[in-house]
Protein backbone atom coordinates (compact mmCIF):
# COMPACT_ATOMS: atom_id res chain seq x y z
CA UNK A 1 0.00 0.00 0.00
CA UNK A 2 1.19 3.59 -0.47
CA UNK A 3 2.17 5.54 2.52
CA UNK A 4 0.57 8.75 2.53
CA UNK A 5 2.54 11.73 3.26
CA UNK A 6 2.16 15.47 4.44
CA UNK A 7 4.51 18.02 1.74
CA UNK A 8 4.23 21.67 1.21
CA UNK A 9 5.10 24.30 -1.15
CA UNK A 10 6.19 24.49 -5.17
CA UNK A 11 9.17 26.24 -6.50
CA UNK A 12 8.36 25.64 -10.04
CA UNK A 13 4.97 24.34 -11.66
CA UNK A 14 4.45 22.67 -14.83
CA UNK A 15 1.74 21.48 -17.03
CA UNK A 16 2.16 19.21 -19.21
CA UNK A 17 -0.81 19.47 -21.79
CA UNK A 18 -1.59 18.75 -25.51
CA UNK A 19 -5.60 18.61 -26.24
CA UNK A 20 -4.81 15.73 -28.35
CA UNK A 21 -4.85 12.51 -26.96
CA UNK A 22 -2.51 10.13 -27.95
CA UNK A 23 0.76 11.93 -28.36
CA UNK A 24 2.42 10.64 -25.45
CA UNK A 25 1.40 13.46 -22.71
CA UNK A 26 0.81 11.20 -19.91
CA UNK A 27 3.82 9.04 -20.45
CA UNK A 28 6.15 12.05 -20.60
CA UNK A 29 4.62 13.43 -17.14
CA UNK A 30 5.38 10.05 -15.43
CA UNK A 31 9.14 9.44 -17.12
CA UNK A 32 9.72 13.10 -16.69
CA UNK A 33 8.87 13.02 -13.27
CA UNK A 34 11.25 10.28 -12.87
CA UNK A 35 13.95 11.29 -14.29
CA UNK A 36 14.08 14.32 -12.38
CA UNK A 37 13.32 12.84 -8.84
CA UNK A 38 16.24 10.17 -9.89
CA UNK A 39 19.02 13.16 -9.64
CA UNK A 40 17.44 14.26 -6.52
CA UNK A 41 14.62 16.62 -7.08
CA UNK A 42 11.81 16.29 -4.94
CA UNK A 43 8.84 15.99 -7.38
CA UNK A 44 4.53 15.97 -6.88
CA UNK A 45 2.63 15.34 -9.77
CA UNK A 46 -0.77 15.92 -10.14
CA UNK A 47 -3.18 13.97 -12.41
CA UNK A 48 -5.51 16.11 -13.42
CA UNK A 49 -7.08 13.35 -16.17
CA UNK A 50 -9.94 11.75 -15.33
CA UNK A 51 -8.73 8.34 -16.84
CA UNK A 52 -5.98 8.40 -13.85
CA UNK A 53 -3.65 7.13 -16.35
CA UNK A 54 -0.71 8.63 -14.32
CA UNK A 55 -1.58 7.31 -11.55
CA UNK A 56 -2.04 3.93 -12.45
CA UNK A 57 1.18 4.05 -14.18
CA UNK A 58 2.89 4.93 -10.83
CA UNK A 59 1.49 1.91 -9.05
CA UNK A 60 -1.84 4.03 -7.01
CA UNK A 61 -4.43 1.41 -6.82
CA UNK A 62 -7.61 2.67 -6.86
CA UNK A 63 -8.06 1.85 -3.53
CA UNK A 64 -5.28 4.23 -2.00
CA UNK A 65 -6.85 6.87 -3.56
CA UNK A 66 -8.46 8.19 -0.57
CA UNK A 67 -8.42 11.87 -1.56
CA UNK A 68 -8.12 12.59 -5.36
CA UNK A 69 -7.73 15.25 -7.53
CA UNK A 70 -11.26 15.87 -7.34
CA UNK A 71 -11.47 16.18 -4.08
CA UNK A 72 -9.32 19.00 -4.13
CA UNK A 73 -10.92 21.05 -6.48
CA UNK A 74 -14.58 20.40 -5.96
CA UNK A 75 -15.04 19.80 -1.88
CA UNK A 76 -11.91 21.55 -1.26
CA UNK A 77 -9.90 19.11 0.69
CA UNK A 78 -6.48 20.30 0.95
CA UNK A 79 -4.02 19.09 -1.31
CA UNK A 80 -1.96 17.78 1.42
CA UNK A 81 -4.46 15.41 1.97
CA UNK A 82 -4.74 13.73 -1.13
CA UNK A 83 -0.39 13.79 -2.07
CA UNK A 84 0.89 9.99 -1.96
CA UNK A 85 4.71 8.77 -1.62
CA UNK A 86 5.09 6.68 -5.17
CA UNK A 87 7.41 3.85 -5.17
CA UNK A 88 9.96 6.27 -6.98
CA UNK A 89 12.38 7.94 -4.27
CA UNK A 90 11.60 11.58 -4.12
CA UNK A 91 8.16 11.12 -6.44
CA UNK A 92 4.56 11.68 -5.02
CA UNK A 93 1.52 12.03 -6.52
CA UNK A 94 -2.16 13.89 -6.33
CA UNK A 95 -4.05 10.93 -8.07
CA UNK A 96 -7.63 11.04 -10.07
CA UNK A 97 -10.39 9.12 -10.81
CA UNK A 98 -13.11 9.01 -13.32
CA UNK A 99 -14.73 11.29 -10.92
CA UNK A 100 -12.95 14.17 -11.85
CA UNK A 101 -14.92 14.05 -15.82
CA UNK A 102 -18.06 15.87 -13.48
CA UNK A 103 -15.85 18.60 -12.16
CA UNK A 104 -16.81 21.25 -14.95
CA UNK A 105 -20.98 20.74 -14.30
CA UNK A 106 -20.48 20.63 -10.30
CA UNK A 107 -18.88 23.92 -10.63
CA UNK A 108 -20.52 25.37 -13.22
CA UNK A 109 -21.63 27.94 -11.04
CA UNK A 110 -18.91 29.43 -9.36
CA UNK A 111 -17.75 32.39 -11.21
CA UNK A 112 -13.90 31.34 -10.03
CA UNK A 113 -14.11 27.91 -11.09
CA UNK A 114 -10.76 28.17 -13.09
CA UNK A 115 -8.96 29.10 -10.29
CA UNK A 116 -9.01 26.36 -7.96
CA UNK A 117 -6.42 24.72 -8.42
CA UNK A 118 -4.47 27.94 -8.03
CA UNK A 119 -6.71 28.25 -4.59
CA UNK A 120 -5.18 24.57 -3.44
CA UNK A 121 -1.95 25.41 -4.56
CA UNK A 122 -1.27 28.50 -2.46
CA UNK A 123 -2.38 26.50 0.59
CA UNK A 124 0.30 24.04 -0.61
CA UNK A 125 2.91 26.80 -0.95
CA UNK A 126 1.55 27.83 2.86
CA UNK A 127 4.79 26.29 4.85
CA UNK A 128 8.07 25.29 4.14
CA UNK A 129 9.08 24.13 0.88
CA UNK A 130 8.99 20.91 0.33
CA UNK A 131 8.96 19.70 -3.73
CA UNK A 132 11.56 21.83 -6.32
CA UNK A 133 8.98 20.85 -9.00
CA UNK A 134 5.14 20.11 -9.74
CA UNK A 135 4.15 18.46 -12.56
CA UNK A 136 0.33 18.25 -13.77
CA UNK A 137 -0.88 15.49 -16.23
CA UNK A 138 -3.53 17.46 -18.02
CA UNK A 139 -6.57 15.93 -19.55
CA UNK A 140 -6.43 15.75 -23.59
CA UNK A 141 -8.73 18.26 -24.32
CA UNK A 142 -8.47 22.69 -23.89
CA UNK A 143 -11.45 22.30 -20.98
CA UNK A 144 -11.96 23.61 -17.33
CA UNK A 145 -9.47 21.23 -15.64
CA UNK A 146 -6.46 22.20 -18.33
CA UNK A 147 -7.21 25.98 -17.57
CA UNK A 148 -7.20 25.34 -13.57
CA UNK A 149 -3.87 23.59 -14.55
CA UNK A 150 -2.75 26.50 -16.90
CA UNK A 151 -3.83 29.31 -14.49
CA UNK A 152 -1.32 27.75 -11.42
CA UNK A 153 1.50 27.10 -13.59
CA UNK A 154 5.01 28.93 -14.44
CA UNK A 155 5.44 27.39 -17.58
CA UNK A 156 3.96 24.21 -20.21
CA UNK A 157 5.68 21.44 -21.74
CA UNK A 158 3.79 20.52 -24.54
CA UNK A 159 4.11 16.54 -25.96
CA UNK A 160 3.70 16.60 -29.84
CA UNK A 161 3.85 13.78 -31.81
CA UNK A 162 5.47 13.92 -35.12
CA UNK A 163 2.34 13.47 -37.16
CA UNK A 164 0.70 15.12 -40.40
CA UNK A 165 -1.52 17.57 -38.05
CA UNK A 166 1.17 18.35 -35.36
CA UNK A 167 1.04 22.11 -35.76
CA UNK A 168 -2.13 22.48 -36.69
CA UNK A 169 -3.62 21.28 -33.31
CA UNK A 170 -0.43 22.88 -31.66
CA UNK A 171 -1.56 26.32 -32.60
CA UNK A 172 -4.93 26.16 -30.79
CA UNK A 173 -2.47 25.30 -27.66
CA UNK A 174 -0.82 28.22 -28.15
CA UNK A 175 -3.87 30.61 -28.64
CA UNK A 176 -4.94 28.84 -25.15
CA UNK A 177 -1.89 29.60 -23.19
CA UNK A 178 -1.86 33.29 -24.67
CA UNK A 179 -5.25 34.13 -23.50
CA UNK A 180 -4.78 32.71 -20.24
CA UNK A 181 -1.71 34.69 -19.44
CA UNK A 182 -3.62 37.55 -20.77
CA UNK A 183 -6.42 37.12 -18.85
CA UNK A 184 -5.40 35.01 -15.54
CA UNK A 185 -1.71 34.16 -15.41
CA UNK A 186 0.50 36.53 -16.94
CA UNK A 187 3.50 34.90 -15.81
CA UNK A 188 2.69 31.68 -17.89
CA UNK A 189 5.33 30.65 -20.71
CA UNK A 190 6.40 27.73 -22.99
CA UNK A 191 8.86 25.80 -21.28
CA UNK A 192 9.54 23.46 -24.26
CA UNK A 193 8.12 21.47 -27.20
CA UNK A 194 9.19 17.97 -27.16
CA UNK A 195 8.75 15.58 -30.32
CA UNK A 196 7.35 12.17 -29.19
CA UNK A 197 6.69 8.72 -30.92
CA UNK A 198 9.14 9.68 -33.18
CA UNK A 199 10.15 7.23 -35.89
CA UNK A 200 13.31 8.13 -37.95
CA UNK A 201 12.78 5.85 -40.78
CA UNK A 202 9.72 7.70 -41.30
CA UNK A 203 10.15 10.32 -43.95
CA UNK A 204 7.17 12.28 -42.23
CA UNK A 205 8.64 12.53 -38.54
CA UNK A 206 11.64 14.45 -39.80
CA UNK A 207 9.61 16.81 -42.20
CA UNK A 208 7.44 17.61 -39.15
CA UNK A 209 10.76 17.97 -37.09
CA UNK A 210 11.85 20.37 -39.50
CA UNK A 211 9.12 22.81 -39.64
CA UNK A 212 8.38 22.47 -36.16
CA UNK A 213 12.07 23.64 -35.70
CA UNK A 214 11.79 26.17 -38.42
CA UNK A 215 8.52 27.38 -37.08
CA UNK A 216 9.35 27.44 -33.06
CA UNK A 217 13.37 27.66 -32.64
CA UNK A 218 14.47 27.50 -29.45
CA UNK A 219 11.26 26.58 -27.90
CA UNK A 220 11.63 22.97 -29.48
CA UNK A 221 14.07 20.52 -27.23
CA UNK A 222 17.06 19.10 -28.90
CA UNK A 223 16.12 15.61 -26.85
CA UNK A 224 13.49 13.17 -29.20
CA UNK A 225 11.58 10.85 -27.37
CA UNK A 226 11.75 7.80 -30.01
CA UNK A 227 8.53 5.23 -30.40
CA UNK A 228 9.13 2.68 -28.44
CA UNK A 229 7.73 -0.56 -27.08
CA UNK A 230 9.60 -0.31 -23.37
CA UNK A 231 7.32 3.08 -22.94
CA UNK A 232 4.12 1.01 -24.03
CA UNK A 233 4.64 -1.51 -21.75
CA UNK A 234 5.44 -0.34 -18.70
CA UNK A 235 1.95 0.96 -17.46
CA UNK A 236 0.65 -2.41 -17.92
CA UNK A 237 2.97 -3.06 -14.36
CA UNK A 238 2.48 0.26 -12.81
CA UNK A 239 5.87 1.05 -12.81
CA UNK A 240 7.72 4.05 -14.74
CA UNK A 241 9.48 2.89 -18.06
CA UNK A 242 12.92 4.22 -16.49
CA UNK A 243 12.14 1.35 -14.04
CA UNK A 244 11.28 -1.41 -15.99
CA UNK A 245 14.44 -0.91 -18.41
CA UNK A 246 16.11 1.86 -17.90
CA UNK A 247 18.42 0.91 -20.79
CA UNK A 248 15.49 1.01 -23.08
CA UNK A 249 15.77 3.91 -26.01
CA UNK A 250 12.76 5.48 -24.70
CA UNK A 251 14.08 5.71 -21.29
CA UNK A 252 17.39 6.86 -22.33
CA UNK A 253 15.56 9.58 -23.88
CA UNK A 254 13.28 10.83 -20.85
CA UNK A 255 16.90 10.78 -18.77
CA UNK A 256 18.23 12.99 -21.64
CA UNK A 257 15.16 15.63 -21.57
CA UNK A 258 15.10 15.89 -18.02
CA UNK A 259 19.14 16.73 -18.44
CA UNK A 260 18.15 19.31 -21.08
CA UNK A 261 15.12 20.95 -19.10
CA UNK A 262 17.43 21.45 -16.03
CA UNK A 263 20.00 22.81 -17.90
CA UNK A 264 17.68 24.80 -19.76
CA UNK A 265 16.42 26.00 -16.14
CA UNK A 266 19.86 26.59 -14.87
CA UNK A 267 21.07 28.68 -17.87
CA UNK A 268 17.49 31.35 -17.37
CA UNK A 269 18.79 31.04 -13.95
CA UNK A 270 22.14 32.49 -14.11
CA UNK A 271 20.86 35.16 -17.31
Amino acid sequence: MSKRVENRAASKIISVANQKGGVGKTTTAINLGTAMAAVGKRVLLIDLDPQGNASTGLGIDVSDRTYTTYDILVDRVPIKDAIIETQVPNLFVAPSTVDLSSADVELVDDHRRVLRLREAMDDLQSGESAFEYIMIDCPPSLNLLTLNALACSNSVIVPLQAEFFALEGLSQLLLTIREVRQSLNPRLKIEGIVLTMFDTRNNLSLQVEKDVRENLGDLVYDTIIPRNVRLSEAPSFGIPAILYDHKSRGSIAYQKLAAEMLRRAQKNDNS
